[in-house]
């Protein structure tokens, strides 16, 4: 067995690496540049972690989020890996005490957010200590083309310069989502040298996802939250109201839920993070503010309760499900309303001081293009993986048979909707092209609500024409008649519906009108309820859910709340499962359980095999 592999065994309790992880560490050993692409789940930080522990100096790791150094510090040093971090988390008490022992040798791993990089305390740090490797966490931050484009990550490439005036050390750029442009900016910008370039693929396979569009988000958000039992999740919004009134919801119907957003203070936000973390809540309400990156490794399902921006960060987002390797849902609840919300934080974003109006002007369309990518997703009807991974330029297979699209194939038809489309932009004109889709919706179908009344909208030929088709169809054939070029939804504060050249020629007869419906016989409006995740059996008569799980389940809590660390920090769930899978009644064979490396063995293996030795005999 080589340096790496023992490493790999004994800190992380793994065998093998997996995709990708062996050409990027072996690289960065011999002294090569990397730029490493890797879904989120792949293992980009033990391509940096296992180089930083045999390489003789420090590594200094810059990240962009305080929550994801504390979670990746945390496992470390339970794993027995000296680290620590510096961000404005800590006191001034506690950088100087982090700094000293930097000084003195005692990491091997330091993560820094990038705007700590130029201070003097830092600087006068690395001045005296040997600085073997830099790596660069969620690199495509780098980039003003990227989702995430962090100014402060420009202060990497000056550091760098820096640290060669001295002796340049090797450098790795690691990302989950980037772009063709994106990935040759960050080579750029960075200055890396004839870099090792590696692209995993941006499948996960063991992720389902579902765009759902449904009469009541709240009522399909709680019937989805709801299948998954105790299950940790997060819910993703895409304003801060919406994260308040949607944690309310979930509170009020008795399900434990915490917030996060940037108009709560540091403070609340760090305790509704541990919250979530240490399984205290067990759904997360946040905005994109929840960053990056987030190390919990047992979230069972992601629901966007409102479309983001773009592809990217729902990528990334979605993510954050699964990164354990267990099976996990990625869920949108999708309305046309959410394109509007898009259009509007795009509008009203704060100006960039950094760029100019020129540069500015050019990103803001590219936020529209983006927009324009992720709205086509929410309503495509094809596979929605083979759709994620087209765009991020892979090639892929055009039915996962693991996504709402997929797996309602045969309950949809191509139809002639001719003549339900002109009843419906012959209803729009006569309502005078002044409302949006939802009064548009209750005209059609004959609401006897008493705006209507008092607009006397009751009095039109078009109103109740379609009484009898259901609501959710004719909100089908709007959204597709928008995506053919019949109709557009704007306005400033709404969106308003109204007719185009081509509608007008559909609504005088000049042409038609198909688009794929559900068929008669099933004619509902969701994607078939998310299972609820139970993931492989982990053996004969075991699975996830069995006496023995939840005895490991138990005994882990009460180690990490003994230890301070979230529950997954001790072993994930892909651990235990694999311990009730080999039942091993020695040290020797705990040790062959993945996920379980010598110091967590010697810490935690005398418990589990108590545990397990009663559910063997």
């Amino acid at each position: 067995m080589d340096a790496k592999h023992r490493i790999l065994k004994h800190y992380f309790g793994h065998d093998e690496f997996r995709a990708g992880q062996e050409a990027l560490i072996d690289s960065l050993l011999s002294g090569r540049d990397v730029l490493g692409v890797m879904p989120t789940g792949a293992g980009k930080s033990m391509c940096y972690q296992i180089p930083a522990l045999l390489l003789d100096g420090i590594t200094v790791i810059v990240s962009p989020l305080i929550s994801l150094m504390s979670d990746q510090v945390t496992a470390l040093v339970d794993a027995g890996v000296p680290a620590a971090y510096l961000n404005s988390a800590l006191t001034p008490g506690q950088c100087n005490t982090v700094l000293s022992r930097l000084r003195e040798g005692r990491y091997k791993l330091i993560y820094v957010a990038p705007e700590r990089l130029l201070t003097p305390s830092f600087l006068s740090v690395c001045e005296t200590i040997n600085i073997s490797l830099v790596a660069v966490d969620e690199a495509h931050c780098v980039s003003q083309w990227g989702q995430d484009f962090r100014p402060s990550y420009l202060k990497i490439a000056e550091f760098l310069s820096i640290l060669s005036g001295k002796k340049r050390p090797v450098v790795g750029a690691f990302t989950a989502t980037a772009t063709d442009e994106v990935r040759e900016d960050i080579i750029r910008i960075l200055e890396l040298r004839d870099p090792l370039r590696i692209t995993t693929g941006f499948d996960r396979p063991n992720l389902y996802f579902g765009v759902i569009q449904p009469e009541n988000k709240n009522d399909a958000l709680l019937s989805l939250i709801t299948a998954q039992g105790e299950r940790a999740g997060i819910v993703y919004c895409a304003t801060r109201k919406s994260v308040e009134e949607v944690c309310s919801l979930l509170n009020e119907n008795g399900i434990d839920a915490t917030r996060y957003h940037a108009g709560l203070s540091e403070e609340e936000r760090r305790l509704n993070q541990e919250a979530f973390v240490y399984d205290e809540k067990r759904v997360m309400v946040a905005t994109n503010a929840f960053g990056m990156g987030i190390d919990k490794s047992d979230v069972a399902y992601v629901i966007h309760y409102q479309m983001p921006k773009n592809i990217e960060s729902y990528y990334q987002e979605a993510g954050r499900a699964g990164r354990d390797g267990s099976s996990a849902n990625c869920i949108m609840l999708f309305s046309p309303k959410d394109i509007h919300t898009a259009k509007f934080l795009i509008e009203n974003g704060e100006p960039n001081p950094d760029l100019d109006a020129e540069t500015q002007e050019q990103i803001k369309e590219r936020e529209y293009q983006r927009l324009r990518a992720i709205s086509a997703y929410c309503r495509a009807d094809r596979c929605l993986r083979t759709t994620l991974l087209r765009y991020f330029g892979e090639d892929a297979q055009n039915d996962c048979g693991n996504c709402s699209v997929c797996r309602t194939r045969g309950q949809w038809e191509e139809r002639d909707c001719t003549e339900d489309a002109q009843k419906i932009l012959s209803c729009i004109v006569r309502m005078g092209q002044r409302f949006g889709q939802k009064m548009v919706i209750d005209v059609l179908r004959g609401s006897t609500n008493e705006r209507i009344r008092n607009l006397e909208l009751n009095e039109l030929p078009t109103y109740g024409i379609l009484r009898e088709t259901a609501e959710a169809d004719i909100r089908r054939l709007i959204t597709g008649l928008c995506d053919a070029n019949f109709l557009v939804s704007d306005g400033e504060q709404y969106p308003i519906l109204h007719l185009t050249d081509d509608g007008k020629r559909l609504l005088h007869g000049e042409t038609s009108f198909r688009m794929k419906m559900p068929k008669p016989t099933e004619n509902k409006l969701d994607a078939p309820t998310v299972k609820k995740s139970r993931g492989k059996k982990s053996g004969v008569g075991e699975t996830p859910d069995s006496p023995l799980m939840q005895a490991l389940r138990v005994l882990r809590t009460s180690l990490a709340v003994r230890a301070k660390v979230p529950a997954y920090v001790v072993f994930t769930d892909v651990a235990l499962a694999d311990m009730c899978a080999k039942k091993p009644k020695t040290m020797e064979e705990f040790l062959s359980v993945s996920g379980v490396g010598e110091v967590k063995a010697e810490k935690y293996g005398e418990a589990f095999l108590r545990v397990i030795s009663q559910y063997t005999r």
